[in-house]
């Protein structure tokens, strides 16, 4: 490879991750922009370390420019990992994380001189965060409710009722205290994560039930 090359090379990744991170720039997410841009070049590089040191060994030893790159696709999952958080009930960054797999797998797409690939993936990454979150959204707007309770608060109450959501298989995602009209009670709100809207008015009847609680509703 001559220097042209590789220099073609970093700078197409660099302008194809660029745009993949520029989107988690603008959603605030820890891996953003030059995250995204550094994981390509740094995977790119790799991938053409390997073909040259095929070129410059050729004749002596056999060398396989795929095994560092092999490397990478498994090392990735290390940067990955810590972009998951875990917010009270709620688990973010999985899409991060796998933009970031992706970039990786970009780069060394690009490394490889395997362009065509490497741009389709890139639309198709792009189109899937932009053009889908939309859709999303859209999709999963039917599962998320605000359950409010009027009870007295107490480890125990809670305790109560996060049994009876999950006897329910329903997922408390966030949850918020606030006064009541009730005397002596508080009303905590929760936003949950409900796959069954089938048993919602089971669920009151059940929390309704416990002691302590005066109401029970779904917002």
């Amino acid at each position: 490879m001559t220097d042209l090359v590789v220099l073609q090379r970093l700078l197409i990744i660099t302008v194809l991750s660029g745009a993949i991170g520029y989107e988690r720039e603008r959603h605030g997410r820890a891996a953003g922009f030059r995250t995204h841009m550094l994981v390509g070049v740094g995977s790119c590089l790799v991938m053409l370390t390997g073909i040259h040191l095929m070129e410059a060994l050729a004749g002596r030893v056999e060398v396989d420019p795929t095994r560092m790159a092999a490397q990478v696709v498994s090392g990735i999952g290390f940067l990955g990992a810590g972009t998951i958080l875990r917010f009270r009930a709620s688990v973010l960054g999985l899409t991060t994380a796998a933009s970031l797999w992706a970039v990786a797998g970009i780069g060394l797409a690009v490394g490889a001189g395997f362009f065509s690939a490497a741009t389709f993936s890139t639309l198709i990454v792009l189109t899937a965060l932009y053009g889908f979150s939309p859709l999303e959204r859209a999709m999963r707007k039917s599962w998320y409710q605000t359950l409010a309770i009027e009870t007295t608060i107490s480890d125990a109450t809670l305790a109560k009722i996060r049994h009876v959501l999950t006897d329910y298989d329903v997922e408390i995602r966030d949850f918020d205290v606030a006064k009541s009209d009730q005397p002596g009670c508080s009303r905590v709100e929760f936003s949950v994560k409900l796959l069954n809207r089938g048993y919602q008015e089971e669920i009151l009847q059940n929390l309704l039930r416990l002691e302590g609680t005066s109401r029970a509703y779904w917002r």
